[in-house]
């Protein structure tokens, strides 16, 4: 049974910094391409960050050169480093990967921005 389970989420001030993870259970974890999202309150999904099985990064144009996306495959997790951040961050950060067609999903972690 495929599991993915974030953490790391909180609240925190404008400018500061969280470090998200999503450990991965029930799959071949490393030739899976992992994704982080989030949903804000009254908005849609957006995808945040990508890595590849190889390793090749992208990131949505809003967290570019303040969030980073890696892996370790000898632990099964996927990271999402976040720096600099500001209240519009604020959202449910969640992870995922698509397998065979088929969305995985962990059930999310808070990120809450404010003073």
């Amino acid at each position: 049974q495929v599991q993915l389970v974030e953490s790391g989420g909180g609240l925190v001030q404008p400018g500061g910094s969280l470090r998200l993870s999503c450990v991965v259970s029930g799959t071949i974890f490393s030739l899976n391409a992992m994704n982080w999202y989030r949903q804000a309150p009254g908005k849609q999904r957006e995808l945040v960050a990508i890595i590849t099985m190889y390793g090749s990064t992208n990131y949505a144009p809003s967290v570019k050169g303040r969030f980073t996306i890696s892996r370790d495959n000898t632990k099964n997790t996927v990271y999402l480093q976040m720096n600099s951040l500001k209240p519009e961050d604020t959202a449910v950060y969640y992870c995922n990967f698509n397998r065979e067609s088929i969305d995985y999903w962990g059930q999310g972690t808070q990120v809450t921005v404010s003073s």
